[in-house]
């Protein structure tokens, strides 16, 4: 039997990524692994991947990094306004995903699965693979989600605990092709929460304009509920 650990956010990209990873790949002991690090939207990320979880049959783990919040001046930690966006905006995002970039995220996030699963191994003999949900925003502000990124990041892991490898299976894809994925494995997209800025869609931040996108360009009706419809 193949284990795996996810790293699920309960965003569309990282709850498609647990579906296919259980649906496509057949793992057959997967673990959900959720991390805490003080972002606005937490409450409502923990209850979708715990959805998940229950959806496919996986273990729900939580890490928190309450550390990270601190070190952190991205918009997702701290409580302020952000600037509503509308479609026209989406033309040039460069300076607006800045605001949202929380540094080194990641790089913490992948260190800690790889803990945990060297610990797994260390006390159970099984091996996980684990897999992300990645989707190469482009490299201005999201340089840790790149296929340079998750190549460098396995060659480091080479050296640390060669036994384990880093997957990003949707990391070539638009987002409309993750909507049409998310389809075809019978997800319910209304179980997934993508908003940078609370526990419900706002519908105005960059996140709520790049998931409406990718319905709206995957040709596949929206049924998310937005707090503003624009």
């Amino acid at each position: 039997m193949k284990h795996a650990i996810v790293l699920c956010s309960g965003g569309l990209d990282s709850v498609t990524t647990a579906h296919y990873v259980k649906k496509k790949l057949r793992y057959g002991k997967i673990i959900l692994l959720f991390f805490d690090y003080g972002q606005r939207s937490c409450l409502g990320e923990r209850n979708c991947v715990k959805i998940c979880a229950k959806e496919i049959g996986a273990d729900f783990r939580e890490i928190k990094l309450p550390f990270l919040k601190e070190l952190s001046n991205s918009l997702i930690n701290k409580n302020k306004k952000h600037k509503s966006l509308e479609r026209k905006n989406l033309s040039n995002t460069k300076e607006e995903s800045a605001n949202w970039y929380v540094p080194c995220r990641n790089t913490v996030f992948l260190s800690c699965t790889l803990a945990l699963a060297d610990s797994l191994f260390l006390e159970k003999k099984e091996k996980y693979d684990i897999f992300t949900g990645f989707k190469c925003e482009g490299q201005e502000h999201y340089p840790d989600t790149t296929i340079e990124y998750v190549r460098a990041f396995n060659e480091l892991a080479k050296v640390g605990c060669d036994k384990f490898k880093i997957y990003a299976p949707l990391i070539k894809k638009d987002k409309e092709d993750i909507v049409l994925l998310a389809g075809k494995l019978g997800i319910d997209t209304r179980k997934t929460l993508s908003c940078y800025t609370g526990n419900t869609h706002c519908g105005t931040c960059l996140a709520c304009l790049l998931r409406k996108e990718g319905f709206y360009w995957a040709n596949v009706k929206d049924s998310t509920n937005y707090k503003i419809k624009i």
